[in-house]
């Protein structure tokens, strides 16, 4: 049982919904939460993003995650720093924001386990996340057409800017995560 069943019930159409629109915004909000790095800024949208998997479950945690970049996509202000629109999923962050539905997804399938499991799928979803991110800037973007400073780098400038600096960063949000979700779980585990 996911955290949010525990906490709402038994899940209905309505519940679902509005659970996605809510966890759409908290990541949201997280995104703005961010250190100007380049090419790829530092938020808490990851964190944001492994609590909404690891309270929701896999697939209600990709749904959630889908719909923010739908409204990112629609032109919302959903991303790092205000962000929105196509050109901005096209940039240096594309892979990034393709790599949270893994993420969610992948994290989502500890929800209702053990903070032992809920680090171990969130270390993996972690890792998972630099796979589309970094794919995107080394080849996939100048295979579609992209352009910028960063389209083509090399694996030094990969490391050097788009992995090393975010690695502990993104150990840390897994520990959080899981230890937010564990806990709320056993409060509510002991109410109900």
């Amino acid at each position: 049982m996911t955290l949010t069943q525990a906490a709402l019930g038994h899940d209905t159409f309505l519940k679902k919904a509005l659970l996605v629109l809510g966890g759409s915004a908290f990541i949201a909000i997280a995104a703005q939460m961010s250190v100007p790095f380049w090419p790829v800024p530092l938020t808490m949208q990851g964190l944001a993003i492994l609590i909404v998997g690891l309270s929701f479950g896999a697939r209600l945690g990709a749904a959630t995650v889908i719909a923010y970049l739908v409204e990112g996509a629609a032109g919302l202000p959903v991303f790092a720093n205000g962000g929105a629109g196509l050109a901005y999923m096209a940039g240096p962050t594309a892979g990034f924001l393709l790599g949270f539905v893994a993420m969610a997804y992948i994290s989502g399938l500890a929800a209702g386990r053990s903070v032992w499991a809920m680090l171990g799928f969130g270390l993996i979803a972690a890792a998972a996340l630099y796979i589309p991110g970094v794919a995107w800037p080394m080849a996939v973007a100048e295979a579609f057409g992209a352009e910028g400073k960063w389209v083509g780098s090399t694996a030094s400038s990969i490391w050097t800017y788009w992995v090393s600096p975010f690695l502990l960063g993104d150990a840390l949000k897994v520990v959080i995560a899981a230890l937010l979700v564990s806990g709320a779980a056993r409060i509510i585990t002991r109410k109900s």
